[in-house]
């Protein structure tokens, strides 16, 4: 939404103001919710959209696009009873000035704009009226901006903000959306067409380096008595990036103002500074401190903090966290040096909270100063300017100044013990380092030996475990073949049995003799036809044998005649 007036300050978001009472005392109001009428009670005053007003010859445009709202000014020109900015030209297809589809064309009839809208050719004179009437060229209907003759176009996306002054100087600003206006006393000029997201001024911390957004001035010129034009600033506009903000002061009220785009248009608000919430760190020397014996000292110190509650500490007057922390700081530690002697603090090089290691120490008088005194005192004290310290520590310290003779030989003295003590420290934490990088080598050869051992145990296992699975494989599979051979020769030799049984027992069923006849002379034939007819069949057997051949023949005969006879009594 586009805002105007005195009391327009920022665009979108939800801020947070701090208000002076009568007493003095600054009274912190919670930040709102972004309200969706027309005007927020969350900053400093009531603003209004410019465009949504009602306003003689201004147009708003609308989704129908940029010809209604021309259509719309020309309505309201006709009914003053002011000449019209719409042409009456019909277009043709042959001969003329040519309007593009997506296109506008301009006329300057007389001094005043004519507007073509519908695309085509426009024959000149003398086939049409060109009488008063010159023709100045074309503008595409998305133009952002056209101004001609008194009319003033714009058309803004969503990344674009207009700033824009109408014809009584009051400046406004347009975003994402656009106007059309006629001026019969003064102009709309359009000022600036600004990027909101890229912004060309960096804003940075001066202390830390961070930065904490970017900025961009609107000026407009304007001319003096002396007839010489000056720039004055109209418009501010900001950029702040996410996790930091601003502050914008109205007489003796601030408000804050979050992460986001923003602009400032009103005259009675200026922007105080921008800050970050996140973290910072920063090492800052001080100024020199006296101990309890007069040797002055300058101390190198490290500071962590982190800024929660920007209000507070505008409120007190400072424009960063650092200039808060550094006199509290300074003067925290001229407290506690000034209680300690020159001989407790020169025997430590670094001085800090993670050097408190013995009490019974004979600079522990300092550190226990610093972890417990001076830490504890400037929370305390951040906390009421909004800040959170995280933590601080000593890091360098030198002395200056003239010393006595005697302070001198001390100064000598304890410089070479610290030194040598430094190097001995250093010595042991060097063969402490090496024995340790030793010790982790071993362990690291029998760690690798160890993983080597279970390796070749599992690759040994696994080749057994292949050998006994092939063996049982083999043996199963003989057992089975072997079973299933036996198992074939049993059922072929138990076929053949039976085979023979049921034979004889056809042989032995036959009675009559010529069918017995018959038969072996079947045998007879098959024997000659095996072996040939010229084979001759010589009997092996003797005198005992043909005997033997004779008696079984008869024998046979007879158990045949018995078997006949016994079958037809049973009939």
């Amino acid at each position: 939404m586009s805002l105007f007036g005195d009391g327009t300050t920022v665009v979108d978001g939800p801020v947070s103001s701090v208000q002076s009472s009568g007493n003095g005392k600054m009274r912190f109001e919670e930040p709102s919710k972004p309200s969706h009428s027309k005007s927020s009670a969350a900053n400093f005053s009531a603003t209004v959209d410019y465009t949504e007003e009602e306003r003689p010859f201004f147009v708003k445009i609308q989704k129908d696009g940029l010809i209604a709202a021309l259509q719309k000014l020309d309505r309201q020109l006709k009914n003053t009873g002011r000449g019209h900015v719409l042409s009456q030209k019909n277009p043709t297809d042959w001969i003329g000035k040519e309007v593009s589809p997506g296109q506008i064309g301009l006329i300057n009839h007389g001094g005043l704009p004519k507007v073509l809208t519908r695309p085509g050719r426009y024959p000149g004179a003398p086939l049409r009226n060109w009488w008063a009437r010159k023709w100045i060229g074309t503008c595409g209907l998305s133009d952002t901006v056209i101004e001609f003759g008194g009319l003033t176009v714009v058309q803004v996306s969503q990344n674009q903000a207009a700033v824009v002054s109408d014809p009584q100087n009051h400046v406004f600003v347009v975003k994402n959306s656009g106007f059309v206006a006629y001026a019969i006393e003064g102009t709309y000029n359009v000022l600036s067409i600004v990027d909101q997201t890229h912004l060309p001024t960096v804003i940075k911390d001066r202390i830390t380096g961070v930065t904490l957004g970017w900025s961009h001035e609107v000026t407009m010129k304007s001319r003096t008595g002396t007839g010489t034009n000056q720039d004055y600033v109209v418009a501010l506009f900001l950029n702040i990036p996410a996790n930091n903000c601003a502050i914008l002061q109205k007489g003796d009220d601030l408000e804050l103002l979050p992460a986001g785009q923003h602009f400032i248009t009103s005259p009675n608000v200026t922007l105080r500074g921008l800050f970050t919430l996140g973290e910072n760190q920063i090492e800052m020397p001080t100024k020199d401190i006296f101990t309890r014996d007069q040797v002055p000292v300058s101390l190198t110190i490290y500071l962590k903090w982190q800024l929660t509650e920007p209000l507070k500490l505008t409120t007190h007057g400072y424009n960063t966290p650092y200039d808060a922390l550094r006199d509290k700081t300074q003067s925290i530690l001229t407290q506690i040096v000034a209680h300690l002697d020159y001989s407790s603090m020169v025997k430590q090089r670094s001085l800090g909270p993670d050097n408190l290691e013995d009490g019974s120490d004979p600079s522990s008088a300092f550190l226990d100063a610093l972890r417990t005194r001076a830490m504890d005192d400037l929370h305390l004290a951040a906390l009421e300017y909004g800040i959170i310290m995280k933590d601080l520590a000593v890091i360098d310290r030198q002395f200056k100044g003239e010393l006595s003779a005697a302070g001198r030989d001390i100064a000598s003295t304890m410089d070479k013990l610290t030194t040598r003590a430094l190097q001995a420290q250093v010595e042991a934490a060097n063969v402490d380092r090496e024995n340790s990088n030793k010790i982790k080598q071993e362990e690291g050869a029998l760690a690798v030996a160890r993983i080597k051992a279970q390796s070749q145990n599992t690759i040994a296992d696994s080749e057994a475990y292949k050998i006994v699975a092939g063996a049982q494989a083999q043996a199963k599979r003989l057992q089975i073949e072997a079973e299933a051979q036996a198992k074939a020769t049993r059922l072929a030799a138990e076929a053949e049995a039976e085979a023979i049984r049921l034979r004889a027992a056809a042989d032995a069923a036959v009675v009559d003799v010529f069918a017995r006849e018959m038969e072996l002379r079947r045998t007879e034939v098959s024997r000659v036809r095996a072996f040939g007819p010229k084979a001759v069949f010589v009997p092996t057997d003797g005198l005992g044998g043909q005997l033997g051949s004779s008696m079984a023949a008869g024998l046979a005969a007879g158990l045949g005649a018995q078997q006949a006879a016994a079958q037809q009594q049973q009939r």
